[in-house]
């Protein structure tokens, strides 16, 4: 359990082709892009900036 075959997969693929069709897929996975970019940008950012809210006395 947990695994996933060809015939898996295949399924999968149809039943999303299904629900969104043929036009709609490059629309979603362009977002679905731009959103783990965009989320990978601002766990970058959160690294490289110091904390500017904390002073020192």
């Amino acid at each position: 359990m947990g695994k996933l075959g060809p015939t898996e997969i295949i399924l999968i693929l149809a039943v999303v082709l299904l629900l969104f069709g043929g036009k709609k897929i490059p629309e979603l996975m362009s977002g679905i892009g731009k959103g783990v970019k965009s989320f990978k940008n601002g766990m970058k950012d959160d690294d490289q900036d110091p904390k500017s809210d904390t002073k020192t006395s």
